[in-house]
């Protein structure tokens, strides 16, 4: 079985710091998914997207990968696969079912930020307790995007359903990174264990594709979309994102990923000219001091193996 330096015992681990630049940046690339869309085709629609990015986005992590799926390499971690997939595959109706229902501001702050606590919450359950310090960064760093968010937006309204949806997506989202970092501690590599999960969340979530209208893939910036939110935005970010989960905790990274709002509020301001109010500006400040407070951890918790 191969096993990465990282989880060795008694084994001190220096890359702290590209591990939680790696996650960051997949965050980065994350954050740009909104403004694709907005720049897209507007026949396209989020669940019939969702749907092709996934597909896009299991194929580069193949290709990125270099090898050919082959079942049996997963035999023996089937579960972990399979909660991995049901988290992405639930996601993607989730988050959009959230913000379609609560409003773009309030439905996307409950997803992303549900999903560092839950993941922590996992995490105790299954023996490794969160520290106080990650708690304190997540508090602050969820607060600082609900900020940028509702700075951006005013209108949010309270929907059961679309609680729920938000939520969904939150432990969806944490699903899969567990899933993942237990893929890499049994010795499958990063990449191939998201192509896996993102391969079986598009053969879930394929038969949707019937009732969506696929007529923005005849155009070219449809393609161009779909390739940018697939390639870019799913398998380059993952790939990165997997490569930090080799060093750090489940409950950091999901912490570190809440850059993605500072991110796409940023481009709403520079590519859609859309207007950020001060205290948007302050929340990305509370993010930015939270997810250095998440570095901070994360070296320690690296200088005691």
């Amino acid at each position: 079985m191969r096993t990465d330096r990282a989880t060795l015992p008694g084994v001190r681990y220096d890359g702290w710091i590209s591990a939680s630049l790696a996650v960051v940046g997949a965050a980065v690339l994350f954050g740009t998914t909104g403004t694709a869309q907005a720049l897209g085709p507007d026949s396209s629609t989020p669940l019939g997207v969702g749907t092709v990015r996934i597909a896009i986005g299991a194929i580069t992590l193949w290709i990125i990968a270099h090898r050919v799926p082959r079942l049996a390499r997963i035999r023996a971690d089937w579960r972990l696969v399979a909660i991995g997939a049901v988290g992405v595959a639930a996601y993607q109706p989730g988050f959009f079912t959230g913000t379609d229902r609560l409003g773009v501001a309030l439905g996307t702050i409950v997803a992303l930020g549900s999903g560092p606590v839950f993941a922590g919450l996992i995490e105790w359950i299954l023996g490794g307790r969160p520290s106080v310090s990650w708690a304190a960064a997540t508090g602050l760093a969820i607060a600082g995007g609900g900020l940028i968010v509702f700075a951006g937006e005013s209108g949010a309204r309270f929907s059961v359903v679309g609680l729920a949806g938000a939520l969904a997506a939150g432990l969806g989202y944490a699903l899969y990174a567990l899933a993942t970092k237990r893929l890499i501690l049994s010795g499958i590599g990063s990449t191939e264990a998201s192509a896996w999960q993102f391969s079986f969340a598009a053969l879930a979530l394929f038969p949707a594709l019937a009732f969506e209208p696929l007529d923005w893939l005849g155009t070219a910036d449809g393609v161009l979309m779909a390739l940018h939110l697939g390639v870019v935005c799913t398998g380059v970010a993952y790939l990165a994102y997997g490569w930090g989960l080799r060093t750090i905790d489940t409950s950091a990274a999901t912490t570190l990923t809440l850059a993605e709002p500072v991110t796409a509020a940023a481009l709403a301001v520079i590519v859609l000219d859309e207007r950020l109010r001060w205290f948007g500006w302050f929340g990305a400040a509370l993010v930015v001091a939270g997810l250095a407070l998440v570095g901070g951890t994360v070296r320690a918790r690296a200088w005691r193996r």
